[in-house]
């Protein structure tokens, strides 16, 4: 498992694990961030990442993504 600060761009991953506190899993949660979901990443930019998740494109900070295992 890696944070998906380290996921390649352009290709999919499965959503292992979400981390952090019980409010930061609900956030990510509601965005669609649930284990066994398909994640890719468009874009990578220090660590910011613009997701594809579902049918929707998201942006998270880095801190938040490296709460997001794949």
């Amino acid at each position: 498992m890696i944070p998906l600060t380290f996921a390649d761009v352009g290709k999919e991953h499965i959503i292992r694990k979400v981390g952090g506190n019980e409010e930061t899993k609900r956030f990510l949660e509601n965005l669609g961030f649930v284990a066994g979901s398909e994640v890719k990443v468009i874009s990578s930019n220090e660590g910011n990442i613009i997701a594809q998740i579902k049918e929707s494109r998201v942006a998270v900070s880095k801190g938040i993504a490296n709460k997001i295992m794949v």
